[in-house]
């Protein structure tokens, strides 16, 4: 219960520090707007809280706005601002419904005017108005998902398929100066792939495209196969581009809280990119390493793994990194792996991540749960269900990668 009890307040510390506020208003206080209209854009899993941060540093000076967010990540009416909540990872009609009610709000400015474009991850699937119909685009989706393709080649072909997406939301919003302010979910902070980079020049390419598609075996309507010819903006001279936030800050503070709890602490990268059941495999390996000993270790990884999807089980990517990693650390007196989202929803489920043990493995052994076969079938929610090994949090307002955590007392 230490263990547990541990995890839950790094957990806690963690993603306090990471919520986007702080570092909103720190890229908007020198921010000059002019006298022109001032309207609010704000796209992704924390564009609430983003938000939320802008208008209360900004106030009337907003003329008017719109807030595309995930469903369950708004916490309340703010002033001025139109909030749509919407499919993820799947747009959904409310998708295209909130995004058109953005395009709508930037039409008619001018060169006096701003749009201050609040960005974070999860805008791919929210922030869109598809070149392809409804079940073209859902089913593309399903096949990357699926498929284990990472964040950056899902964009790469997804940008293709969209009206706003790889830089043509900012020249929508043209001739009015966009002041962009990004959330970074991905490895490297590439800016024009981060939901898929709305206001951003695309630095990827149909042939790039082409060869994700041919990689994956992805299936494509004919529709689809000649967007994926057509260019995306490759020089945009109306966008002004400042990111906040990344994975690299979400280690950074769970380092700090590991060591205000006594841990030696090793920060292994920010740059995690495997198969989750992988990773949850090595960080099970440095706790046999480290077995016996008598000092109080963590081992923190930042980034983002993929799923393989070879079942029809429940799960995300968090929680089938804990659960890999319980038959390593099994039958090992304080030692414990856990991983979870920063947005505090780990793939389509109420969970956060996952939390295991040393012993996990002998709990589910006992009610004739075996590990390999639930991850063979993606079905790590149910398994840590029957364990007490769930993490929820709920919505974070924040959404900067996934963080693991290994602890040996």
């Amino acid at each position: 219960m230490d263990l547990r009890k541990d995890a839950d307040q790094i957990i806690q510390s963690a993603l306090q520090a990471a919520l986007p506020d702080t570092a909103v208003k720190k890229a908007l206080e020198h921010a000059d707007f002019g006298d022109g209209k001032l309207v609010l854009i704000s796209a992704g899993k924390a564009a609430w809280q983003m938000a939320k941060a802008a208008t209360e540093l900004l106030g009337s000076r907003i003329t008017r706005g719109v807030v595309v967010t995930k469903y369950d990540h708004s916490r309340g009416e703010l002033p001025g601002i139109r909030i749509f909540e919407a499919g993820h990872p799947v747009p959904d009609e409310n998708s295209f419904l909130g995004t058109q009610a953005a395009i709508d709000a930037v039409q008619g400015l001018t060169e006096r005017d701003t749009v201050l474009f609040l960005l974070s991850g999860g805008g791919s699937a929210l922030f869109e108005k598809p070149l392809i119909s409804k079940e073209e685009l859902e089913s593309l989706t399903r096949q990357m998902l699926a498929c284990g393709a990472d964040i950056v080649e899902m964009n790469t072909v997804r940008k293709r398929m969209s009206a706003v997406k790889g830089g043509r939301f900012a020249r929508i919003c043209a001739p009015a100066h966009v002041y962009s302010v990004v959330l970074s979910d991905i490895i490297g902070d590439p800016l024009d792939m981060i939901a898929s980079g709305p206001a951003y020049p695309d630095s990827s390419t149909c042939e790039q495209a082409e060869k994700i598609v041919q990689k994956y075996h992805l299936e494509l309507t004919e529709s689809m196969k000649q967007l994926l010819q057509q260019e995306t903006p490759k020089e945009l001279d109306n966008v002004e581009t400042h990111i906040t936030g990344s994975v690299r800050e979400l280690c950074r503070a769970a380092e700090c809280a590991c060591r205000e709890l006594g841990y030696e602490t090793v920060v292994l990268t920010s740059s995690l990119s495997c198969v989750a059941r992988e990773a949850g495999v090595f960080l099970a390996n440095i706790a046999q390493f480290h077995k016996g000993t008598d000092r109080k270790l963590a081992f923190i990884a930042g980034g983002e793994t993929v799923v393989h999807l070879t079942g029809h089980g429940k799960g995300g990517r968090n929680q089938e990194l804990a659960l890999a990693a319980a038959p390593g650390i099994a039958g090992m007196a304080g030692t414990a792996v856990f991983s979870v989202g920063s947005d505090g929803t780990d793939g389509p489920t109420d969970a956060a991540g996952g939390y295991v043990d040393g012993t996990t493995a002998g709990v589910l052994a006992g009610k004739q749960i075996d590990i390999y076969q639930v991850l063979q079938e993606n079905d790590a929610y149910h398994a840590l269900e029957q364990c007490g090994g769930l993490i929820i949090t709920g919505a974070t307002g924040t959404n900067v990668n996934d963080i693991s955590v290994l602890l040996i007392q």
